[in-house]
């Protein structure tokens, strides 16, 4: 209204009504009008600046209730997040260890994580929870452990910040390394994933923890799959690992120099554990196992590949709570780190060794088994192995584990697999005949 009102003010003083007059006073009068004029136009200006101020004002509020929305829905720190992270860090028994398990909301770690609270252990973990396969899964595992009194802190192991942040509110004495990029295919559609994960976040992780003070000794998941085309079988820790056959399997590989670099310059406990085809209830969706049951259930067809001669192909399955067993077994006899503040001061330990079930069985057998505890014969479409970075086999040599570790895997996968459709068939909601169960 206010321009308006100025617009028509100086429309009356350039136009005045009685032409007579205009002479007459026509000095005067440009002095006036010179003067409204100016008066006018600045009455606007400061009206704008006004409804400018006004407008970011309005603008800045709303960002910032937003960014305290979002702050507050996915942000880390406070006084109440670290009561929490302190909480699940307390030990409940004699001797006790305080974990870090970053992978929490995965499906080793999940269980790990469970293991160690269930016998008294503080349990720390750390999860971004993506979308690699269905993270309602891993959301569900979340609650599994928050049931338990285990704190799942969502955050990114890349984030240098948040990590630093933990380790100051807790001394941890062990750091359980989960957190991973995993299965061989997916390499082929987004590699940098790999890279991201399982070369930068264990770096991340490692000046973490080589920083920290006192040092944590570390406990990580490398894989069978550093094994690559070795032929000669059993695999063992002390066999040449340099023919990877997937970027999985390199980054793994690379994981394992990282890891003893570490130990050699900064004086960090490192013990690296390669798993041989983990199986089991709150399994990873990606895995052969978990898909032939899906689509068995559902009537679709599975794919079974063979290799070369067509010679079917075999694993090591092993089950989820044999390989947990060796998890916590390394965490238990992981000698202590020897730097401090970075610096190194004496030799620390450095270990590998293998996790598998030293059975290995072949494909086709697993999808019988599958079909015996289901009660639905599966549709088979074989087909040759496409070069996607699987192998033809896997076995494992578990002598060094059993010595070391007393490890000593006791599930066949006849019984392991019965173990997870049972698990199955009650998590998605179906019946003893894999009928879906009306809600």
């Amino acid at each position: 209204m206010a321009p308006e009102k100025n617009m028509r003010s100086l429309q009356d003083e350039l136009l005045p009504s009685t032409p007579g007059k205009f002479k007459l006073e026509q000095r005067s009068s440009h002095h006036r009008q010179l003067y409204r004029c100016f008066s006018s136009t600045s009455t606007m200006f400061l009206w704008a600046l006004f409804l400018i101020a006004l407008t970011a004002s309005y603008l800045s509020f709303h960002s910032f209730i937003d960014t305290g929305n979002r702050y507050l829905a996915v942000s880390w720190g406070g006084i109440q997040w670290e009561r929490q992270v302190r909480n699940s860090a307390k030990t409940h028994r004699s001797g006790g260890m305080s974990v870090l398990v970053t992978g929490a909301g995965g499906f080793v770690g999940t269980h790990v994580s469970l293991a160690l609270k269930k016998r008294g252990d503080g349990v720390v973990g750390i999860d971004n929870f993506n979308n690699y396969y269905d993270p309602s899964l891993k959301k569900a595992r979340k609650a599994l452990l928050q049931s338990q009194g285990v704190f799942v802190v969502e955050g990114d192991i890349n984030d240098s910040h948040l990590l630093a942040k933990l380790f100051d509110v807790v001394a941890f004495t062990h750091v359980m390394h989960l957190a991973a990029q995993a299965g061989v295919r997916y390499a082929m559609e987004n590699p940098n994933s790999y890279v991201h994960s399982n070369i930068a976040g264990l770096v991340t992780l490692l000046e973490a923890c080589k920083t920290a003070n006192p040092q944590p000794a570390v406990v990580w998941a490398s894989s069978s799959s550093v094994y690559g085309l070795n032929e000669k079988v059993p695999f063992s820790e002390s066999d040449q690992t340099d023919q990877p056959a997937s970027l999985y399997a390199a980054t793994k590989k690379a994981g394992e120099e990282i890891t003893h670099t570490y130990n050699h310059i900064y004086g960090l406990s490192i013990t690296g554990l390669r798993f041989f085809t983990v199986y089991g209830p709150w399994g990873r969706p990606d895995m052969a196992y978990f898909s032939f049951t899906r689509n068995i259930i559902q009537g679709k067809p599975i794919t079974v590949y063979r290799g070369k001669n067509q010679v079917d192909l075999a694993r090591d399955f092993t089950y989820i709570d044999d390989i947990v067993k060796g998890c916590v077994g390394s965490l238990d006899t992981a000698g202590k780190s020897t730097g401090s503040g970075g610096k190194k001061r004496g030799p620390a330990p450095y270990r590998i060794f293998n996790l598998g079930n030293t059975s290995p069985v072949t494909v086709p057998a697993l999808v019988s088994v599958l079909e015996k505890h289901l009660k639905v014969k599966a549709k088979r479409n074989v087909i040759d192995m496409p070069g996607n970075g699987d192998v033809p086999f896997t076995h494992a040599n578990i002598s060094h584990a059993r010595t070391e570790l007393g490890y000593k895997p006791t599930t066949d996968l006849e019984t392991g697999l019965k173990k997870f459709v049972k698990w199955y068939l009650s998590y998605y909601g179906y019946n003893h005949h894999a009928k879906p169960v009306n809600n």
